[in-house]
């Protein structure tokens, strides 16, 4: 025989059958009633276990009922809506994990906007507005509540996915409520709530477990919604573990029960959202040590394979490592492999410079952390890792990978080899060396400013600072005895402010004469003369330069600086840049097959390519062509230069032609005057019958190497600088015949070169490309170089997908993008 049903189990049948079968109001609120008292808080109490069955057993079944029946009918059947508040009560005051169940599945059942869905809907809200997420994550917390895994990880989705499972359902009709930005913060505080009651139950002796809140937290945080989970949830902790060695076990033993799939994610957003390694190391504990999936997140992942971290989630990260002695080996362990990674050559070669500040900034706060006594048995290890470092980029064409490798020398030696002569290097600083310098400037000691002056002599230690500041007497009578020198006080020195240096050679006038007195002069105030004014004879006298262009592009080529000439690399380069416009095809086929010669060095090979580039910007920028002026107007010369009486005088007269123009145009009434039209530059293009001369010379040699010249080994710095150079070659050489084979010639170029290891290299070679696509017409393009075109299509995809340099991949975009419009001006428009 069946055993005899509970007095629960009778209650609960008999009640759901008049819910279901009865149209009578008050009987329906009076049965309700009677079901109440199961859940406590009436007048008749029942004993706990009847509660605890009816809990267990009979409630979902009677929340599925209560469901069924809510039409807007039957909640009006008692008026004052006495009827609705009571229907309520029973998913507001019951088990929260049965009354979440049953609404989520109500919600998901119903198939379309309807009655039944709003009310649903507005009862969830309610639900998340009384603090029943709490009460859940309270009561799988107990040792005593549901332990039933599958409950468990169907309450995960639930609660975790909840924001999704109504927008997908409610759509344009969603609550505020449900939206990720209110309820993630809701729920971290639900969570707050669940580890206050943890731990008042652990002060009482009452064991429990936060695995469920643990994961919880980890597949919200997976989910990506740490800032919103985390930023409410760290400020509470740091909080309440600040004095509380309890609090701080709760959340030790929280973080070891966040599963190894999701750790990942919470680490991420702990590192973030803390203020600082003191919070951190409350909050984590021991944890990387006590699990190796967070000791990989920590150590390795965060630090190697990912660089989105910002300094203040390095300090923290670092710095927590730092705080206690069980971790302090990992710090040391992390230096030595920061170091060998940022000293390894291919890494310099095929990681983002991003990623390499990221590294620089990570080795220079472990240096920071790292003490004397820690750093003493590793020093020989880490200094070779940091050498083989700074010659690999000083070896890259990339000015921020040297300047990256300049400053971490600088920082890494002084603290590895404090004993010896201190690294020095000059470099400009921008954005990333001056947060690089903060990090490597040292700690202030406090015991040791008296020592960190500089020696000073005793007779500078006795003499007071006012002696020297504010006596009337020069420097040099400081330094001496004042006996020797008391004679001397009553003279008053010269002012000489006004003088000016005496010269003993005349202005020189002609170009030969620079050039003698360049090679042969012994006369060095006369060759600095012949320097200074080269340039501008050059440009007075292109006939007489073109005489001599040749043996002048020799003598500036080779020129040394022989005295102190301020501006001497500008004076020389512009008087060869002069040389090579006024005389562009022999000089600068001379200039282009000296860059591939011996005996050069890689200063004057760089040289030639800015000489060459700015001659052919000179060469190609359009000229103002005046039009015929007005009879009886000046000249330009006769207006701008004064006449020779007026330059040897040495007052300025007015020139009378000015004068008489002023005055007619101040006696000149005008009813309107529009603003004045600037007519634009125009002319040919002079570079145009002389690109060939500046093109094939450069491009026909760079394959062979020389004893102390290799563009395809190690002077990758000059093989980008050429490539460059060729780039705006080509572009200058827009529309012009000799276009096309140079065109043809540089993408050779470009697919012999496709898959360089170095970053500039490969900046060229995309510059080279976009330079061909531009400078070209489209029929030429696919009438001469269709192939080439093919070709370069996939590699240009590749390298803007796959290039580890932001810049390359930028660039490939750009050729790609410029590929597209030459391919839609070609293609005719379908027809309608």
């Amino acid at each position: 025989m069946d055993p005899e049903p509970s007095p629960v189990r009778l209650a609960v049948r008999e009640a759901i059958h008049t819910l279901m079968s009865s149209k009578d109001g008050g009987h329906i609120f009076s049965t309700l009633g009677s079901l109440k008292r199961y859940l406590g808080g009436t007048e008749a109490p029942v004993p706990p276990r009847e509660k605890e069955e009816f809990a267990a057993v009979h409630f979902s079944a009677l929340l599925r009922c209560l469901v069924s029946t809510a039409s807007p009918d039957w909640l009006e059947l008692v008026p004052g809506g006495q009827l609705e508040k009571l229907w309520g009560s029973f998913f507001l005051e019951g088990p929260a994990d049965q009354s979440l169940l049953v609404l989520m599945e109500a919600i998901e059942s119903t198939a379309g906007p309807s009655h039944r869905l709003v009310r649903m809907a507005r009862l969830l809200a309610e639900f998340l507005r009384a603090g029943r997420m709490a009460a859940l994550m309270e009561a799988q917390c107990r040792p005593t509540g549901p332990g039933c895994s599958l409950l468990q990880e169907t309450l995960l989705g639930k609660v975790v996915c909840l924001p999704d499972h109504l927008g997908n359902r409610l759509q344009q009709e969603n609550l505020p409520d449900f939206l990720p930005q209110a309820y993630f913060p809701l729920l971290a505080g639900a969570v707050v709530r669940a580890l206050r009651t943890v731990a008042d139950a652990l002060r009482g002796g009452v064991d429990c477990c936060v695995s469920f809140v643990a994961r919880v937290l980890g597949k919200a945080c997976v989910h990506g919604r740490q800032k919103e989970m985390l930023g409410v949830l760290v400020p509470h902790l740091a909080a309440l573990t600040r004095d509380d060695g309890l609090w701080q076990r709760v959340c030790w033993r929280l973080l070891e029960r966040v599963p190894d799939g999701t750790l990942e994610a919470v680490l991420t957003g702990l590192l973030e959202a803390a203020p600082g390694p003191a919070v951190l190391s409350r909050l984590l504990g021991n944890l990387v040590m006590k699990r190796k999936k967070a000791q990989f997140v920590m150590t390795r992942k965060l630090l190697f394979l990912q660089y989105r971290s910002t300094t203040a989630t390095l300090q923290s990260l670092l710095g927590y490592l730092a705080a206690d002695s069980q971790r302090r080996p990992l710090l040391l362990q992390v230096l030595r492999e920061l170091l060998e990674t940022w000293g390894s050559r291919s890494a310099v070669r095929h990681t983002p410079l991003p990623q390499q500040h990221h590294v620089s900034k990570a080795v220079l706060l472990c240096l920071a952390h790292l003490g004397e006594p820690e750093l003493r048995d590793s020093r020989e290890e880490l200094l070779v890792s940091v050498m083989a470092g700074v010659k690999s980029r000083l070896d890259c064409s990339l000015p921020a990978a040297r300047r990256l490798g300049m400053i971490v020398a600088e920082a890494a030696t002084a603290r590895l080899h404090p004993e010896g002569p201190p690294l020095r290097f000059q470099y400009e600083e921008d954005e990333w060396s001056r947060e690089l310098l903060t990090l490597a400037a040292p700690r202030p000691v406090e015991d040791s400013a008296l020592d960190s002056g500089p020696p000073t002599s005793p007779a500078t230690a006795e003499t007071p600072a006012g002696d020297s500041e504010d006596s009337g007497a020069p420097p040099a009578q400081a330094l001496g005895s004042g006996s020797e020198l008391d004679s001397d006080d009553e003279f008053v020195p010269y002012d000489i402010s006004g003088d000016r240096e005496l010269r003993s050679n005349a202005a020189l006038v002609y170009v030969r004469d620079c050039l003698e007195a360049l090679t042969a002069s012994e006369d060095w105030e006369r060759w600095e003369a012949a320097l200074r004014a080269l340039e501008g004879l050059v440009r007075r006298n292109p006939a007489a330069t073109r005489e001599v262009s040749k043996e002048l592009a020799v003598v500036l080529l080779h020129l040394e600086e022989k005295t102190c000439v301020a501006g001497f690399e500008g004076l020389r380069r512009g008087a060869l840049v002069a040389v090579t416009v006024t005389d562009p095809a022999r000089v600068a086929e001379y200039l282009a097959l000296q860059f591939h010669g011996l005996n050069y060095s890689l200063r004057q090979r760089m040289d030639i390519l800015d000489v060459l580039a700015l001659s052919a910007q000179e060469l190609a920028r359009p000229r103002q062509l005046g039009k015929a002026a007005p009879r009886g107007a000046p000249s330009p010369s006769s207006r701008d230069v004064p006449p020779p009486a007026v330059q040897l005088s040495g007052t300025a007269a007015p020139d009378w032609r000015q004068v008489v123009e002023q005055r007619i145009e101040s006696k000149t009434r005008r009813f309107t005057k529009g603003s004045p039209r600037l007519e634009p530059a125009c002319g040919p293009n002079e570079f145009g019958p002389v690109a060939g001369y500046f093109f094939f010379p450069l491009i026909r040699c760079f394959d062979r190497p020389q004893a102390t010249f290799d563009l395809l080994g190690d002077d990758q710095l000059v093989l980008g600088k050429l490539l460059h150079t060729l780039a705006s070659l080509m572009h200058l050489a827009v529309r012009t015949p000799v276009a096309v084979p140079m065109g043809k010639a540089l993408l050779e170029l470009v697919w012999t070169l496709r898959f360089h290891s170095d970053a500039y290299v490969r900046q060229g070679l995309l510059c080279a490309v976009s330079a061909v696509l531009l400078g070209l017409p489209a029929e030429r393009l696919l009438g001469d170089l269709p192939e080439e075109l093919l070709e370069a299509r996939p590699w240009l995809a590749d390298v803007a997908e796959s290039d580890p340099d932001e810049d390359c991949r930028g660039l490939a975009v750009q050729a790609l993008l410029l590929l597209e419009k030459l391919k839609a001006a070609l293609l005719p428009l379908p027809s309608p």
